[in-house]
């Protein structure tokens, strides 16, 4: 992963990855770099939209709640965290990843943090595709004898 267009991908997977998960990733890595609040770990609420099909117009769905937060290391990069839920811990990790991901420790992190997470994530979800593919009823139509 290469920093802007591909920090995206990264806050969405933190966003998106098992509080447990992170932070047993995180004590592995085992890193603790100092750093000050630049906005403490926060919670609060978002409107979501969604669209009917993709494409339709938005409409305001409901409210969720979100934790966010934003660090700067002493080395002088800037993390944000923004997780649903109400974990302070899990935001703080996030902003803590985001932070270490712009700097030279990104590939020790990417290896020991993003990469295990993308792997699980995707096997979750190709187990979930499967187990869904196993319920699937094809119809289909015979011909019977009346019908030409």
């Amino acid at each position: 992963m290469t920093a802007d267009n591909n920090r995206r991908v990264w806050m969405s997977l933190l966003a998106k990855a098992p509080a447990d998960r992170l932070t047993a990733l995180w004590h592995t890595y085992g890193a603790s770099p100092s750093f000050h609040w630049l906005r403490a770990p926060e919670i609060g609420a978002s409107m979501v939209r969604g669209r009917l099909g993709g494409t339709g117009a938005p409409f305001n769905l409901g409210e969720m709640t979100l934790t966010r937060c934003a660090l700067q290391l002493d080395s002088g990069e800037v993390g944000h965290g923004y997780v649903q839920g109400r974990d302070k811990d899990k935001a703080q990790i996030a902003a803590l990843v985001d932070a270490l991901m712009q700097g030279p420790e990104a590939s020790a992190v990417e290896a020991a943090i993003l990469t295990p997470l993308e792997t699980e994530m995707t096997a979750a979800k190709t187990e979930r595709a499967e187990k869904a593919a196993a319920t699937k009823v094809d119809f289909f139509t015979m011909v019977r004898g009346e019908d030409k």
